[in-house]
């Protein structure tokens, strides 16, 4: 059977889905073909259904929770780190209420990080792509910008200064890490075909680990020009045993996270999510 599955084309997705994509991992008749977009793009076409699986932002879930379930592997989760707020020259983490922020989507989780850590003040944001973010702070047409990916670990290369870690900054608040991005699956699949999903892509995490420095060589070629320490480094940071199964503590963090950030939603998806797990 066919399976679309859809993700990002970055070092720790490249790495997260090696084995899947080189035929090393037993998929049970599941024919998985991948198609590879950035997480803004992803989380659009989620709210159409496209795919039969996607990696989606945690803080998209709640406008596409009609059509997916949460799987509890393939999750990315920031440990006392995630996505970080840099400018040119220093600031302290107060003076970004009334600066222009780069951002790389209004439903990405960075995005939704960053207006709990300025809340109850509104973030004067506007989208760019992840890509171009660093290039726009240094070019002076934001006061300062979200990173995401990469730029967490190639940031102070390109002379930018470190205003806030957001992923920090909430796991000093709730003890919990930051749920960044998850695979979701289709909500109208069958059960067994659901769980059978997650069954495989949990084996291919597990390959990955089990065989860290053929996925890792393999997700250079996603790293766009990431030397092989710091991609190490930065797949190592998302890549991980809470990618292999959320557990209790990432389903905590992934129902803190949408509470704190829909605080008047009544939707049972979102107070209360819905994950799906291996057979």
């Amino acid at each position: 059977m066919r399976i679309t599955l859809a993700h990002s084309p970055d070092a720790d997705d490249a790495f997260m889905f090696y084995g899947i994509a080189q035929g090393l991992v037993e998929t049970h008749g599941l024919e998985f073909v991948h198609e590879l977009k950035d997480i803004q793009a992803l989380n659009e076409l989620a709210r159409e259904g496209v795919y039969d699986v996607t990696a989606i932002s945690v803080a998209a879930y709640p406008e596409v929770a009609d059509k997916y379930q949460i799987l509890t592997c393939g999750a990315s989760l920031g440990v006392g780190y995630g996505p970080i707020v840099v400018s040119v020259r220093p600031l302290r983490p107060e003076e970004l209420k009334g600066a222009r922020i780069a951002i790389p989507g209004e439903k990405t989780s960075a995005y939704l990080a960053l207006r709990l850590f300025l809340r109850p003040s509104e973030p004067d944001a506007e989208t760019v792509f992840f890509d171009d973010i660093t290039r726009a702070v240094l070019a002076g047409e934001f006061d300062a910008g979200v990173l995401i990916h990469e730029g967490q670990v190639t940031y102070t290369d390109e002379g930018l200064h470190l205003v806030a870690d957001l992923g920090k900054w909430w796991s000093d608040e709730t003890a919990l890490p930051l749920p960044l991005g998850v695979n979701a699956v289709r909500r109208s699949l069958p059960d067994e075909l659901k769980a059978g999903i997650a069954r495989v892509l949990r084996n291919g995490v597990r390959h990955s680990l089990d065989n860290r420095k053929e996925a890792l060589n393999y997700a250079l070629s996603f790293g766009r020009g990431l030397a092989k320490a710091k991609a190490d480094r930065f797949v190592g940071m998302y890549v991980n045993e809470l990618t292999l199964d959320l557990g209790e503590t990432g389903r905590e963090a992934v129902r803190r996270f949408l509470q704190e950030g829909y605080p008047d939603t009544e939707m049972p998806h979102v107070l209360d999510p819905d994950f799906v797990q291996p057979e």
